[in-house]
């Protein structure tokens, strides 16, 4: 059960079985409860609170506002510009001015909703572009309302530029793109228990993301030092970015340090859209000079990230969407200027794709657009412009490991292609897109071949009459489903093609480690090991990737991971892909330590059974930190520079049905090539890539936080759609091993990079199917059928 197997997961069956205990579980006796009032406004200042009419309720032990905050009234995480509870204004609609504490939790609830405010609504801030580039819009912040605005230059980019050998642009396309709002979705809301200390501290069990920095900024909050505030991970239901930013962390430990008792909150399905960051909206203009035969000569693009009310991780959010802006293409002149804006939406941070997820969008809708008016295939036009090893990225980073991505799209073409009903047509590119590939059905299960969702079983029809009956096609096959909204006709297929790089770890210069410390002793009479970090579990399965990383290290099989908490050194954050890399890395460290230790006590006995040993000499331990190589920041002029520690490379083929009449869209088949360097658990693996293209698959069709005016208009799962397992099609996935010599036994981080890509191969897909544009993501069903109406 070592590195490279399909090594079960610890917490696998008590999730299954309904066991597991997530932070919404946490309870102690005597504990209260706790609940939030929240700002209805987007923009306003506050004239006035009164918190008598809460506090006269019976059960009602506390009821706090920002004079209470017994230290620093601000926090974030690359900026302290968010305040734990609104002092004088307020900047989007959900921000917290006042915390209540009380005996049950509906008590606490209605005691918020007592406490009056009084407000003066003020103009909202909802156009990013506007915040950015009118100098007569009102400012969020006192600063200004850029948060980061990062150039890239290299070379002349416009029409006068030419490549290295006096090639100049012969074709130019210009496109306008924008990306809609997405949410992480995840399904445990926020939660955590707060318990104060016989020291004055507090304990704090909550699902985060990264421990240690929740800490750094909890502490200065409370007033305290950060030995006083002691964190431990509790079960988290997923995270995807959304974790990393404090959602109830200050206001759980101030009401239990405030009343003295164990303080519980936990955030309703319409709290949580409120209580944490979103993916941030993008409007990008870009334009392609390239080569009457396709090789590219030029791209200039300007990116906007709307970053809402709160700096969050926008300034590195605008720097991956730069520095990745162009996507893995070799481009001898480049411009770009991404922004991050500051306005009264939303706020917004870390989301699977950190940036990348937009730029990709656009980068890649533009390749299409301009295989097209080069009278290429969109596989074409790709393979010829392909980044490989030695290749530069535009901010000058060298290559250095390999990156195969000409070989990636020739295998992804040569996939076979999904047959089609006889009922549905081709779309206006014809079969297979642009590039056409002779069908064949897809058969096994299984990396490299057909996996997921539906599988690729025939489904018996129901007895009930509601599937066809024999001739007509099974409605679950189309647009629709067993709404029979279409017997097939109207339903047109396209085929549709995507290609992501993603940095992995955190980038431009940032201390970027992780702590691992491993303790091997006698229990039982047999050896065991027992594995320590601060590393978040959010169901990526790193508790599974540690224990084989001890097996493998050590030749011991009893592993134990001990609770994720703060008397370990930090493990940094469970975000970037990087806590394979990273605490991965930590791991292997700390376990070659103990194994050095062992073998210098085995050698003045060979052949002493280890049991033996450590009955002998005791425990051993060692602690380990792990650094990746070093990054840069990137120029503030230029962009230029060595900004990231890694580079991954995935590919999708997507095929779909759409129903022209209606605008629905049946994703039939996702096709996937990533290199992922090296195989630590391919079950882990596999769940990785469905998971990011699952998401990708949602911002394409489906996922959006409808913002209007600053306000939120659907903040539950009814109005919100996710991806259920009913719009996951199969998917074909091949993983390439190009082992990376910089990384933990050459592994190269795997979460992100299907999220990059899926969204442009199903948008090109739909695209191919209809003939329309579609320039934004999510499409929705009236950007088709009102365009394909007669």
């Amino acid at each position: 059960m070592g590195v490279g197997v399909s090594a079960p997961r610890p917490d696998g069956t008590l999730k299954v079985t309904g066991e597991f205990a997530y932070a919404s579980d946490l309870w102690l006796d005597g504990m209260l409860w706790g609940a939030t009032l929240r700002s209805p406004h987007p923009s306003a200042l506050i004239r006035s609170i009164d918190v008598a009419p809460a506090l006269a309720m019976p059960g009602v032990h506390a009821v706090l506002t920002h004079e209470d905050v017994p230290g620093e009234k601000f926090y974030g995480l690359e900026r302290a510009d968010q305040p734990v509870l609104a002092v004088d204004r307020v900047r989007y609609q959900g921000e917290p001015v006042a915390i209540v504490a009380a005996d049950h939790p509906e008590t606490a609830r209605r005691a918020a909703a007592a406490v009056a405010v009084e407000y003066e609504v003020r103009e909202a801030v909802t156009d990013p572009r506007r915040a950015v580039f009118d100098p007569g819009c009102p400012r969020v912040h006192p600063g200004g309302n850029v948060v980061r605005h990062q150039p890239v230059r290299v070379g002349s980019a416009g029409p006068d530029a030419c490549t290295g050998d006096g090639a100049r642009a012969e074709v130019v396309v210009t496109g306008e793109y924008e990306v809609g709002m997405q949410d992480q979705a995840f399904l445990g809301p926020e939660a955590g228990l707060a318990v104060p200390a016989d020291d004055g501290g507090v304990d704090l069990y909550i699902a985060t993301q990264w421990l240690h920095v929740d800490r750094d900024q909890i502490a200065p909050c409370l007033g305290l030092p950060k030995e006083k505030v002691r964190l431990t991970l509790a079960g988290v239901g997923g995270a995807f970015g959304a974790r990393e930013d404090l959602s109830m962390q200050i206001h759980a430990s101030m009401l239990a340090l405030r009343t003295g008792r164990p303080v519980k909150v936990v955030y309703g399905r319409e709290e949580s859209f409120f209580g944490h960051v979103h993916r941030h909206p993008a409007w990008m203009r870009y334009e392609h000079g390239a080569t009457a035969d396709g090789r590219l000569v030029y791209v200039r693009a300007e990116i906007v990230l709307d970053g809402g009310a709160y700096c969050s991780s926008s300034p590195a959010v605008v720097g991956n969407a730069a520095s990745l802006g162009v996507g893995p293409y070799e481009v001898p002149n480049v411009s770009i200027d991404a922004y991050g804006a500051y306005s009264n939406n939303p706020p917004c941070g870390a989301m699977r794709g950190f940036g990348a997820v937009q730029a990709c969008y656009a980068y890649e809708s533009q390749m299409d657009r301009l295989a097209a008016a080069c009278g290429l295939s969109p596989v074409e036009i790709r393979v010829r412009n392909a980044v490989a090893q030695g290749s530069r990225l535009a901010t000058g980073q060298l290559i250095d490991t390999p990156a195969p991505l000409a070989a990636m799209l020739r295998e992804l073409e040569a996939m076979p292609l999904p047959e089609p009903p006889a009922s549905v047509a081709f779309g206006p590119s014809g079969p297979g897109g642009a590039s056409a590939v002779p069908p064949a059905e897809p058969s096994g299960r299984g990396l490299g071949e057909v996996s997921g969702a539906g599988g690729t079983a025939p489904v018996a029809p129901a007895a009930s009459g509601a599937f066809p009956t024999r001739g007509e096609p099974d409605p679950r096959t189309l647009p629709g489903g067993v709404g029979r909204t279409t017997r097939g006709e109207g339903v047109r297929r396209g085929v549709g093609y995507g290609v992501g790089i993603k940095n992995i770890c955190f980038s431009e210069g940032f201390d970027d480690y992780s702590t691992a410390r491993v303790r091997v002793e006698l229990l039982g009479g047999e050896p065991h090991a027992l594995v320590h970090t601060a590393a978040a579990e959010v169901g990526q399965g790193l508790v599974a990737i540690q224990a084989q990383i001890a097996r493998t290290e050590l030749g011991i099989d009893r592993v134990t991971l001990a609770p994720a908490d703060t008397s370990v050194g930090s493990a940094g954050s469970s975000s970037a892909s990087r806590q394979s890399y990273v605490t991965g890395g930590a791991v292997k460290a700390a376990c070659e330590a103990v194994r050095r230790r062992l073998d210098a006590l085995a050698a003045a006995d060979p052949g002493l059974p280890l049991a033996e040993l450590l009955e002998r000499f005791g425990p051993v331990e060692e602690t380990r930190e792990y650094r990746h190589r070093p990054t840069f920041p990137m120029d503030p002029v230029t962009g230029q520079g060595d900004s990231h520690t890694q580079l991954a490379l995935c590919v999708h083929r997507a095929v779909v049905d759409v129903d022209v009449e209606l605008g629905l869209v049946k994703v039939v088949e996702l096709a996937a090539v990533q290199d992922v360097g090296r195989i630590m658990n391919p079950l882990a693996l596999e769940g990785q890539i469905h998971g990011g293209s699952a998401q990708g698959l949602g911002l394409a069709l489906m996922e959006e936080i409808q913002v209007r005016d600053g306000r939120v208009l659907n903040p539950s799962f009814t109005d919100y759609l996710i991806p259920t397992i009913l719009d996951m099609p199969p998917m074909r996935l091949s993983v390439l091993e190009n082992p990376d010599p910089h990384a933990p036994y050459g592994l190269r981080g795997a979460g992100e990079p299907p999220t990059l890509s899926s969204t442009p191969a199903v948008a090109a897909a739909v695209r191919a199917a209809t003939g329309l544009a579609l320039p934004r993501v999510p499409i929705r069903p009236d950007d088709i059928a009102l365009a394909c109406s007669p």
